[in-house]
């Protein structure tokens, strides 16, 4: 529809939406970031929904199904229930051309506004500023880690980043930074509009050992304290930062919606986003990762590095063109021994010869024996390829897109059995 894939403007979706008369009777959290905001959108669901409310969340990319954008009560809606959302738009429009995520974002919107919910969660696409979330007023922002990622949009470096991010703070609203050192512009704006910051390390604090955690907020996020926490379900060395941010944001919002200490344990320890450091039982180990940019590669890194001795990492890698692939291969070059890059199903796509091209340049500098490396037409192919070729006592950890981590699980989650066991 659009003469355009990506068109950086809130115009047209302000004006549909108005069109659409579009409003929110209950509290929105509106989550950016570079890193962390798929976590970060899910823990604010399970808590929420552990302490008894209703909650609508719209999340994106999917890994598999459309419908996995939209969830109310943590389950997809039905494509049936998107229909009629889809067709107001369309009717709404008029002739106003709407790319397809501005298209989208309206129907999942206008779906959750109506539907009887007690909390509406939207996550941001890419950076703030002009991305079609920000057509709609939050009343709690919350900004995750902020590094380079969709730099020909966004800047060049963390500062000119973080400033399209701190776009979806508001006047006088709360905005939780889980950021620990976030850049000075990110700051300034939120002093330049007068929102109410609350910043890791500042108005809240975590710590931790090997067995527990615990949430500290100073009087600004109600003086609260929470003791001996198991660690949260999903899995990394990040994911305190997330789950502090997410407690921060509800708290936030404590006069509207009260959350016990007993519903921030069990949503914390309950909490599900496949592809977020996934380990799916079976042998050899699978761990399935969407990181897809430098930060988030390093982050799976230090992961793969804690899980112990593994004789041999096999990589199933898929990743945009457009990425910092030099950065991704660099973060993980020391860990994996044998790469099988694939092809994905779409143009803006690096092709897995070009993968491997790279990756044997890389590897070439380092010192120590060279990886080997094997280009597949897909990700599923790459898989049974590594699969084929690894002992039950290794491990094969499939990143860098979306696209990558779905490809394998399109026909649902796969569980590995090792031939040699049989």
């Amino acid at each position: 529809m659009h003469p355009k894939t990506m068109d950086l403007s809130l115009e047209r979706t302000v004006a549909v939406s108005h069109r659409l008369g579009i409003q929110f009777t209950v509290p929105v959290i509106t989550v950016a970031g570079t890193n962390g905001k798929g976590s970060t959108c899910a823990m604010i669901d399970s808590i929420a929904r552990h302490a008894g409310y209703r909650v609508g969340l719209y999340q994106k990319p999917e890994l598999v199904h459309f419908t996995e954008r939209c969830r109310i009560h943590g389950v997809p809606v039905a494509a049936e229930q998107l229909l009629p959302h889809f067709a107001a738009v369309e009717a709404a429009r008029g002739d106003i051309t709407l790319t397809q995520f501005e298209f989208t974002t309206l129907v999942i919107v206008r779906l959750l506004s109506m539907a009887p919910l007690d909390l509406i969660i939207l996550e941001v696409g890419l950076g703030g500023r002009y991305d079609s979330v920000n057509a709609f007023d939050t009343d709690c922002a919350v900004i995750t880690s902020i590094a380079l990622d969709h730099t020909e949009w966004l800047g060049n470096d963390r500062e000119s980043i973080a400033l399209e991010k701190a776009q979806i703070m508001r006047p006088g609203r709360p905005c939780v930074v889980s950021d620990p050192l976030p850049p000075a512009t990110l700051l300034d704006h939120a002093q330049t509009i007068g929102a109410d910051l609350l910043l890791l390390g500042r108005d809240f604090n975590q710590r931790g050992d090997r067995q527990q955690w615990s949430w500290s907020g100073g009087p600004r996020v109600g003086n609260r304290r929470y003791h001996g926490m198991s660690y949260p379900a999903l899995r990394g060395a990040n994911q305190l930062l997330n789950a502090s941010g997410a407690i921060a944001a509800l708290i936030a919002l404590r006069d509207r919606l009260p959350i016990n200490a007993q519903a921030v344990r069990t949503g914390l320890a309950l909490v599900e986003l496949p592809g977020r450091f996934q380990i799916v039982p079976g042998q050899p180990a699978l761990v399935l990762d969407v990181a897809h940019n430098p930060q988030a590669a390093g982050g799976l890194a230090l992961n793969l590095d804690a899980m112990g001795f593994f004789p041999r990492t096999h990589a199933v890698f898929g990743v945009m063109r457009d990425k910092d692939i030099a950065g991704l291969v660099r973060a993980m070059l020391p860990l994996v021994d044998h790469w099988h890059c694939c092809d994905l199903p779409v143009a803006r796509a690096a092709r897995a010869e070009d993968l491997v091209a790279l990756i044997a340049e890389q590897a070439a500098a380092r010192p120590g024996g060279a990886p080997t490396l094997h280009p597949h037409a897909n990700p599923v192919l790459a898989l049974q390829a590594a699969a084929a070729a690894a002992d039950p006592a290794d491990r094969i950890v499939v990143f860098g897109s979306f696209l990558t981590v779905g490809g394998v699980m399109r026909d649902g989650l796969p569980r590995l059995s090792a031939p040699h066991l049989g």
